[in-house]
């Protein structure tokens, strides 16, 4: 499992248009990579418009913002057609990437225990490290807090 200090090695997973996005063709920059359980479900529909909302910042500050889940491609591409939203999307049908983060666990709802995504995110800087991790997201205000801890890492290593 992929912790803070870690470095990210490839890995591979299609986008929301079943294209194949790799880690080493967007490495050399920020990621900013968040895991959430379910397309369309309101906490998730939440953390993805507010990213979305402050997704010219993240660029401006040489960061791409890259959302996983185990949702199909297609449903992908309904979801960020029916909120609009302006960022790629990745699918993890098999899990192998939300292992790979330590996000695919036990969660326990009304009684009942099954498998699924810890809502996550991951900063990792330009040189493949993990600089941040939140394992315990909280959707409001999430992306703010996101950005500005990001802004944070960049002035440090100035």
């Amino acid at each position: 499992m992929l912790k803070l200090g870690d470095s990210v090695s490839d890995f591979c997973l299609p986008n929301q248009d079943a294209e194949e996005i790799c880690f080493r063709d967007i490495s050399g920059r920020w990621i900013i990579l968040y895991f959430y359980p379910k397309d369309s479900t309101p906490g998730c529909t939440t953390e993805a418009c507010d990213f979305n909302v402050n997704l010219t910042a993240f660029t401006g500050a040489n960061a791409i913002v890259l959302g996983v889940s185990p949702d199909s491609p297609a449903r992908h591409t309904k979801f960020i057609d029916k909120n609009t939203l302006n960022f790629t999307l990745l699918s993890d049908e098999e899990k192998e990437v939300c292992k790979l983060f330590g996000v695919w666990q036990l969660k326990k709802f009304m009684g009942k225990e099954y498998m699924g995504v810890v809502r996550s995110t991951f900063i990792i800087s330009p040189d493949n490290q993990i600089v941040f991790e939140d394992r315990a997201v909280k959707v409001k205000n999430h992306a703010l807090m996101i950005l500005k801890k990001l802004q944070e890492l960049q002035n440090t290593q100035k």
